[in-house]
């Protein structure tokens, strides 16, 4: 399992992570990734996930698998992939932009296009450049490349069964994000599943629905890539 963490500029640490527990619990070994872009190795190291949505930010990921079926850790024919926020966008974009990595998708709370979620940022911001919407910008690169990257807008890509988990509370992601890439996916012919969690948020703080919604992404899992 591929768990890729959110921001994209933060990190994941050697402590407790509740998914990664719940995950290994269930017979996996899981990779989580410090990519290019993350937080805690210095400026630098930030700067080179600049503009890299879906392009180093994402092989970086498919470069861990690799390495780790190199050193025999790991079965390549066996991998999946599950995130959330930025997260979320990863295991989209590894579904579609990344060909024949992975044998099924999880996105929680995920990004599927770049420039409407930029648009919600600045609808929120009432158009101004705020340093959040900056920060978007400086991720995501190119205004013009927008259409490249976003894997609601690379549906027709897709290679393998997607599961889509959103709470409809979520004011950082809107839910429309997962709502434009189940379309899509539909549009294009391409398997995916939808489940929404009413007065979930963004940081799944309601305790139910997070057991809910990992109990969920366990069921898809164990039918796609059983451990």
């Amino acid at each position: 399992m591929v768990l890729p963490h959110g921001g994209p500029e933060s990190r994941d640490n050697i402590d407790f992570d509740w998914q990664t527990q719940c995950l290994a619990s269930r017979g996996y070994a899981v990779l989580q990734p410090n990519f290019r872009g993350s937080s805690g190795y210095g400026e630098v190291f930030v700067e080179k996930g600049f503009g890299e949505w879906g392009r180093k930010l994402q092989t970086d990921l498919s470069d861990g698998v690799r390495w780790l079926a190199a050193q025999g850790t790991i079965d390549p024919k066996r991998v999946a992939i599950l995130g959330a926020s930025y997260g979320g966008y990863a295991a989209l974009a590894g579904a579609t932009l990344d060909p024949d990595i992975y044998r099924c998708a999880v996105s929680i709370a995920g990004v599927s296009d770049l420039k409407s979620m930029t648009g919600f940022e600045l609808d929120n911001s009432a158009g101004k450049q705020t340093r959040r919407v900056r920060y978007w910008k400086q991720f995501m690169g190119d205004a013009k490349t927008f259409d490249a990257v976003p894997p609601a807008r690379q549906a027709d890509k897709a290679y393998c069964p997607i599961l889509l988990i959103h709470g409809t509370d979520d004011t950082i992601v809107p839910i429309d994000q997962s709502k434009r890439m189940e379309k899509a996916l539909k549009a294009a012919g391409k398997p995916v599943e939808f489940i929404t969690y009413k007065g979930q948020d963004h940081w799944e703080t309601v305790g139910s629905h997070r057991i809910g919604m990992m109990t969920s992404a366990l069921a898809f899992l164990e039918k796609h890539n059983p451990a």
